[in-house]
């Protein structure tokens, strides 16, 4: 204990981690003044003074629900990105350990528990979600300032990407199979490559049908959705807009294309879900039978579109307009250029520079260009030499 009286009254004097303080107490009594000294420098060690005292992090658990309730606000327009995280939070939840254990407290020893466990009952890729949902909630913990780090979370390696492609032969049977409106929301799927939430969230005052000005097709509009790039304008296929003239027929009384149970409500994606297992996995005999891949999901329809497009000639910032996609990286996966393709673009350039007036070099020109050019090269040799 260091005080000292200046005038009528004491003061103290201490070094704290370093640092030099200096106080007047304000009382003549020498030990009421050490008892304050002994006060201050208890606050000190507490965060009381010139620092703000940080309090204890909640638990995974009980932080889970400020969680949810900001994906909910946030997300209020993405009813599929809000149920997305609540089902990968709940499975995160399910591990005591992890959901018992104090937001600061969770470092990697307690991330590589969940991963091995989980890792023995679901696929590499539903684990990567899963540890991706607990990334975005700890760094929203960081942005709150509840916590002061946020440990790396490493994805798992091997996670395999949804390649599979439906065939022709096959989508006719599909298509044959399918109940309504699985059927429909299917042909719009294939000839326009939208989401399957997008499809589902469409209304009627999105779709155009007739041409507009020049153009060969009508159109749907795309209004929101997964990116910023998800706002597009996708034309619309014979095919499609038979489909949708029909459609709205029926649902004459209906904003949305897909109406729900009631008709001012859309059709949930889960229950398209379930209408194409029936379809690709139907239950023979009590066991789960498959018509097609195992990898085929509804999405599949998307990503056959996109592969037909690519197929078809169409290059890496076209299939990016029509699909949404957030960055071209994504669509060029689409692209696989085949010596017809290369062969179709130099016609296209030939033609261009046609139009242009940069007419072809004479046959007769070309074998003088090249005599000039071998003297040349000939003489530069001799001179070298």
């Amino acid at each position: 204990m260091s005080i000292f009286k200046r005038g009528n009254v004491y003061w103290f004097h201490f070094i704290f981690e370093g640092e030099h303080f200096q106080k007047s107490t304000k009382q003549g009594n020498p030990r009421v003044a050490r008892q304050m000294e002994a006060a201050y420098r208890t606050a000190l060690a507490k965060g009381e003074v010139g620092i703000i005292e940080r309090k204890i992090a909640p638990t995974l658990k009980a932080f889970a629900i400020d969680f949810t309730s900001s994906i909910e606000t946030r997300n209020a327009d993405k009813p599929e990105t809000i149920r997305f995280y609540k089902t990968k939070l709940e499975r995160l939840l399910a591990f005591e350990p992890l959901a018992s254990t104090r937001l600061d407290k969770i470092d990697l020893y307690e991330i590589e528990q969940y991963v091995q466990h989980r890792s023995k009952e679901v696929s590499v890729t539903t684990v990567n979600r899963e540890l991706a949902t607990l990334r975005r909630l700890l760094h929203i913990a960081a942005e709150w300032k509840v916590i002061q780090h946020v440990p790396r979370i490493k994805l798992l390696k091997g996670e395999k990407e949804r390649t599979f492609v439906l065939s022709y032969p096959d989508e006719k049977t599909y298509l044959g199979l399918a109940p309504q409106p699985l059927r429909d929301a299917a042909v719009l799927m294939l000839d326009t490559g939208l989401r399957i939430g997008e499809v589902v969230r469409l209304q009627w005052n999105d779709i155009f049908v007739q041409p507009v000005g020049n153009a060969a097709f009508g159109y749907l509009l795309v209004r929101n959705g997964k990116s910023k790039n998800a706002k597009r304008a996708v034309p619309l296929t014979a095919r499609v807009r038979t489909m949708l003239k029909e459609r709205q027929r029926r649902e004459l009384f209906s904003l949305w294309v897909f109406a729900g149970d009631t008709s001012d409500s859309h059709i949930l994606v889960t229950s398209l879900d379930h209408l194409h297992a029936k379809v690709a996995r139907p239950i023979v005999k009590g066991k789960r039978a498959h018509r097609f891949s195992k990898e085929f999901v509804l999405h599949s329809l998307r990503h056959t579109m996109l592969t037909r497009l690519g197929e078809a000639g169409a290059e890496a910032f076209t299939i990016m307009k029509i699909a949404g996609h957030s960055s071209v990286t994504v669509s060029q996966r689409y692209v696989h250029p085949t010596p017809e393709a290369v062969e179709r673009a130099f016609q296209r350039l030939e033609t261009l520079n046609a139009h242009a007036g940069l007419l072809p070099m004479p046959d007769r020109e070309i074998r003088q260009l090249s005599a000039t050019v071998s003297a040349t090269l000939n003489s530069e040799v001799a001179v070298s030499c």
